[in-house]
């Protein structure tokens, strides 16, 4: 059938998209929406194999812990699917814990070739953080067995939930699922990538392609007179951090925070004694880009490596320059002085002392509303993003007749 998007002659392609769901709906979630929605619009085919992590309670811990390291029913179930549609590629985003690495298995049994984006730092570390007790943590990196991640419980904060991890880590090492059974990986910045080259994934296997933003928020015009916060309330996002320097700041500049999390009652303690800090909880989607487009500014505290930082890009879709933690990914993502400011992760005075320079520089602020606009618009949009889905996947199918 003859190509109609107009982006090579890959097109229509079929495609197997493959994510198993949190219990906690997240930006896994959202980029996998996102991703097979996108590529439906371009006349792709898309099957969707998903299960839930709430069937988990459903579950007796001891099947629960064999399925993680290998499930047999997703093997036969997908096998079976794969037989069936004969999809060109199958691209996976989480497999844990009820697809497991048996679903690669499935595929290659298939002769189907394997994508996986690395949304996380699973591969490497049980619990997907590289944090601990506050701060970055790289104990289990280039180890066989994982064992410090069980030692401490990282996992969910449990000795035994931690070993199944490991040993599922362990196993699949020993077997070179990883280094054999994947085609390629996706990761979402180059910080990512060489993380994982450094954890022993091939380097030849590794692209890079960035998370993207639809629909466009549209370009504000900020104004609004605050500073915003989006995500996840927990030490691994600064939350703390920032509370810390909003205590500094005194009562300079309004801060608006959205979104739920562990640190939540703290957050709410703070907004309640403070006519300067405000939680506003969950939002829908169109909130949180309604709020960014009125902020002076975004503020992303993390203290862990993040593997991208999507409310980053949507801020510059937004127009809204991001002062972010100088750490991982993001630090990848915001240019100092140009998209944002960066600052120390974990230091609340730097913080203060970056949104205290953006407070008297109004002029540098307006700049960087320009050039966070035009940043979104050379990187993260979904047209971008689908062609460089699309060489990635040429790329596998290449792989594929050459050495068939």
């Amino acid at each position: 059938m003859p190509c109609t998007c107009g982006y090579g002659n890959l097109c229509p392609m079929k495609i197997l998209a493959v994510h198993n769901r949190y219990q906690r709906p997240g930006g896994e979630d959202q980029v996998f929406l996102d991703e097979t929605t996108l590529l439906e619009t371009q006349n792709h085919r898309v099957l969707r194999y998903e299960v839930h992590n709430d069937q988990v309670k459903h579950i007796g811990r001891l099947t629960l812990a064999k399925d993680t390291v290998w499930n047999t029913s997703a093997y036969r179930e997908l096998r079976a699917l794969i037989r069936r549609e004969r999809p060109d590629l199958v691209h996976f985003h989480n497999t844990l814990p009820l697809v497991s690495p048996a679903g690669y298995y499935a595929a290659k049994a298939e002769g189907v070739p394997v994508i996986q984006t690395l949304h996380n730092y699973r591969l490497l570390c049980p619990v997907a953080l590289f944090f601990r007790d506050g701060q970055v943590c790289e104990d289990c990196m280039g180890k066989a067995v994982p064992w410090p991640g069980v030692v401490h419980g990282c996992y969910r904060g449990s000795l035994a939930a931690s070993g199944v991890i490991a040993t599922m880590l362990t196993v699949h090492r020993a077997l070179r699922t990883w280094t054999e059974m994947v085609d390629f990986y996706v990761a979402l910045t180059e910080f990512a990538r060489n993380k994982f080259i450094e954890g022993g994934l091939p380097a030849r296997k590794i692209v890079v392609k960035p998370n993207f933003v639809a629909p466009d928020p549209g370009r504000g015009q900020g104004g609004g007179g605050y500073a915003l916060f989006v995500g996840r309330l927990a030490p691994e996002k600064g939350t703390g951090t920032m509370l810390a320097a909003w205590d500094l700041l005194g009562t300079r500049f309004p801060l608006k925070i959205v979104g739920d999390g562990p640190l939540k009652d703290q957050v709410v303690r703070v907004a309640a004694r403070r006519s300067d800090v405000e939680w506003l909880g969950h939002r829908p989607v169109a909130d949180v880009h309604a709020l960014m487009r009125k902020a002076d500014m975004l503020v992303f505290p993390s203290q862990w490596y993040e593997t991208f930082g999507r409310v980053a890009a949507e801020a510059f879709a937004a127009g809204t320059p991001v002062i972010a933690a100088d750490i991982g990914a993001v630090a990848e993502l915001v240019e100092h002085g140009r998209t944002g400011l960066k600052f120390r992760p974990g230091d609340p005075e730097d913080l203060a002392t970056r949104v205290g320079w953006a407070l008297s520089h109004p002029a540098e602020l307006r700049r960087m509303r320009e050039e966070v606009r035009a940043e979104f618009e050379a990187k993260y949009t979904a047209e971008r993003n689908y062609l460089a889905l699309m060489e990635i996947y040429e790329a596998a199918l290449e792989l594929k007749r050459v050495t068939a």
